[in-house]
């Protein structure tokens, strides 16, 4: 049965982010990360003080990971690199894998093996050329290639059997058999597919996702002002109505993994738009009866 009770919605940062993407709670620190893709800059919020940090890159910062060395893993235009939070360094760990001129990294997280697992955006969106890439041990591999467009939504099931997979621009989500020790996945088999009619009752399109601890499917629906929760049968549990036309991604934080924050996008958004959603480019937050998981660390 799904719930579509109002939730009580708070600002968890104020302050409009252009493209705030891949919310990040570290649970040794209690503070959350997340970054402004359009901005170049990197983010942390200490929830208890409300202190705030940024960190400005070189280009395009999409995906984080904790960093098992200390620090955070992000996945950049360039390439990936350590981003040291204590001095602020950044130091490249691999070159891009792709041509930058046409592809960014987009959605990423680690497995629970340790390695952190990032797909592709092509800009120019006139064919499937995204792509999804692993980097182990600081060494990149290609996973798969084509048959998507703007990869997004990666999540990794509790039994760390399955692995999830958005493609933005099809509005469809996938389940992928997944084998943790090699770090390999098979068998695709369709999760969810939303309209593409924009005319008639649309609902937005599948953009950053988590997975809870029993096994729930959590994603942001971009341009649909709302968040889904879906059991791992397919069965739609609960819907979240947000004060943001444009959710981007959802994160599980906390002392006890029951706040989830939602990052949102305010760029290029129309004046109507922002002016009928003010909260456009927050990180919002609400609490859920069913917790979140730790999110494992890349290790070098």
């Amino acid at each position: 049965m799904t719930n579509h009770t109002a939730a009580a919605i708070e600002v968890a940062c104020d302050g409009a982010m252009q493209v705030g993407e891949c919310p990040l709670w570290h649970a040794e620190e209690a503070a959350l990360y997340w970054v402004d893709i359009e901005g170049f800059s990197v983010h942390r919020l200490d929830p208890a003080s409300g202190a705030r940090r940024t960190w400005r890159m070189e280009c395009e910062p999409s995906a984080l990971a904790r960093h098992a060395g200390g620090g955070l893993l992000v996945a950049l235009r360039s390439g990936f690199a350590h981003l040291d939070t204590d001095s602020g360094a950044v130091t490249q760990i691999a070159p891009a894998p792709y041509d930058t001129a046409t592809t960014r990294f987009n959605d990423g997280r680690a497995d629970a093996a340790g390695r952190f697992w990032v797909g592709t955006i092509y800009e120019p969106r006139d064919r499937q050329a995204a792509q999804m890439f692993c980097l182990e041990r600081g060494k990149t591999r290609l996973v798969w290639s084509g048959g998507m467009t703007v990869s997004n939504g990666l999540g990794f099931s509790p039994d760390q059997r399955s692995l999830y997979h958005a493609d933005t621009t099809t509005h469809r989500i996938d389940r992928y058999s997944f084998d943790l020790q090699a770090g390999t996945v098979a068998d695709p088999v369709e999760f969810q597919r939303f309209s593409t009619d924009k005319a008639n009752h649309y609902g937005g399109r599948p953009d950053g996702a988590a997975v809870d601890s029993e096994g729930n499917y959590w994603c942001a629906m971009f341009e649909g002002g709302r968040v889904l929760c879906i059991a791992p049968d397919g069965t739609l549990l609960r819907e979240v109505a947000l004060p943001v036309r444009c959710p981007t991604m959802v994160a599980f934080g906390g002392a006890d993994l029951r706040t989830l924050y939602i990052t949102s996008a305010s760029y290029k958004r129309s004046a109507e738009e922002l002016a009928a959603h003010p909260l456009s480019g927050h990180v919002l937050s609400l609490r859920v009866d069913v917790a979140g998981r730790a999110e494992p660390a890349y290790i070098p």
